[in-house]
């Protein structure tokens, strides 16, 4: 386990991506699959961006099932942060 998530590098399913994450607030870590629009790329995930809508561009690890059987994105990090 790391980071709180379950990490399986043999099936596959899961991985890191780029996205646009739909989100009122940044403290959250975790977040379900129909607020997050994978990217192909980090370029992408910027431009999809949008402040006013509190869409975000982040790196995040994903899909990965909850107990409750939905499946999540857990957040790595957010691209628009200044470091």
């Amino acid at each position: 386990m790391k980071a709180g998530y379950l990490v399986d590098p043999d099936t596959g399913l899961a991985s890191k991506v780029y996205a646009a994450v739909t989100a009122g607030r940044r403290a959250r870590n975790r977040f379900p699959e129909n607020v997050v629009t994978v990217a192909a790329d980090r370029a992408a995930a910027v431009a999809a961006a949008d402040p006013a809508a509190n869409r975000r561009p982040a790196l995040v690890y994903g899909p990965c099932r909850s107990s409750e059987g939905f499946r999540l994105y857990y957040l790595l990090e957010w691209l628009d942060e200044a470091p």
